[in-house]
């Protein structure tokens, strides 16, 4: 089924998971991340950036996402990943994306809640799905960099107010991850992530996902991650099986020889996360 945030996020919280949440940096490497979701009976969150939604074409997403998802009979959510410009949001809802998020993580506490505000009451209309930002994640992010200094982590307190005032269907956390990293492991903030989480009463989101040491991320998902971005491991998978494949072939070979060991690849990671994030060793259920 071609799925909403939201509904994927409700299912998640119910049984104690967190949902997948993988950027798609090409077309080509999009419907073998769909079947790994299905391979492994787990719903997927695919994201784009702006430019790579753009670049694709937001309808040939759209397209690939709801056939597959019909096809595979798997739940696929499609999402536009760190939206700043209302105009970016706009578009996207209305060539078919089922989720999408404001970013206002650099503006001030009152303008964030009223723009993200904004984009929760047109997207709602339209059956779409909104994901919000308090806080700032380190790294760079479609050519955005966030330095140590600038890091600020999200406010309990301010969440409350946040989650209140704008509705949104799921909140990005700052626990101290980081975007584009993949060389080292962040340490997160558990005792800040368990206090956000007793305080409001939305499915969280982890950004930076590739950093973050996968024997965290039960405890994560214990203390409300619904939602977990994983983005720079498969672009720096996809590409350096290129290299390889590339630099050996013949010039005549036909190009699927080379891309199509690039997309298994990113198959095998995304099986591998979501193994994972599925949370299978937990017992509790939270049924409700």
């Amino acid at each position: 089924m071609y799925s909403t945030l939201k509904e994927v996020t409700s299912r998640a919280e119910e049984l104690n998971y967190t949902v997948g949440a993988f950027n798609a940096h090409n077309l080509e490497m999009l419907p073998d991340m769909i079947r790994a979701a299905k391979e492994q009976g787990s719903p997927i969150i695919i994201q784009t950036s702006i430019d790579t939604a753009k670049y694709i074409g937001h309808e040939n997403f759209v397209a690939v996402c709801k056939s597959m998802a019909s096809k595979e009979m798997v739940d696929v959510v499609l999402h536009l990943d760190h939206a700043r410009n209302f105009d970016d949001i706009k578009e996207a809802i209305d060539k078919g994306y089922t989720s999408v998020m404001f970013d206002g993580s650099h503006l001030p506490l009152k303008e964030n809640i009223m723009k993200t505000r904004a984009v929760v009451e047109y997207a709602h209309k339209h059956g779409v799905s909104v994901e919000g930002e308090l806080g700032t994640i380190g790294g760079t992010e479609e050519g955005i960099h966030v330095g140590e200094d600038d890091k600020v982590y999200t406010d309990p307190k301010n969440a409350v107010e946040f989650v209140k005032a704008t509705k949104v269907d799921a909140l990005a956390v700052a626990i101290g991850t980081n975007h584009g990293q993949y060389k080292s492991k962040t340490n997160v903030n558990l005792p800040l992530l368990k206090e956000i989480n007793a305080a409001v009463d939305v499915p969280l989101v982890i950004h930076g996902g590739t950093g973050v040491n996968e024997h965290d991320i039960p405890e994560l998902i214990n203390n409300g991650i619904r939602k977990f971005n994983v983005g720079t491991e498969l672009l720096v998978a996809w590409t350096r099986k290129a290299k390889e494949t590339f630099g050996e072939t013949k010039e005549t070979k036909s190009l699927r020889h080379n891309v199509i060991p690039c997309n298994q690849a990113v198959k095998e990671i995304v099986k591998h996360k979501i193994s994972i994030f599925m949370n299978v060793e937990d017992r509790t259920l939270v049924l409700k």
